[in-house]
């Protein structure tokens, strides 16, 4: 049996679905950019690393590591 809802309830309830739906790319987006610059940021951090790894290699090549051989 069909039951009679206020129309206002109805189109408040439709709004706000349209609303979810309407925002669901803008939000996949938004994680994407998170997720890259994420990415970026550990990409750059092991480009730091590793040019402080080959900066101190060069240093003990060049002026020995101060151990006795």
């Amino acid at each position: 049996m069909a039951e009679i809802v206020n129309p206002q309830i109805t189109d408040a309830v439709t709004q706000a679905n349209v609303k979810v739906l309407a925002e669901g790319p803008a939000m996949a987006m938004g994680s994407i950019y998170q997720a890259l610059a994420h990415s970026q940021s550990i990409l750059f951090a092991n480009m730091v690393a590793e040019q402080q790894r080959a900066s101190a290699m060069a240093n003990d090549h060049a002026f020995g590591s101060g151990k006795s051989k």
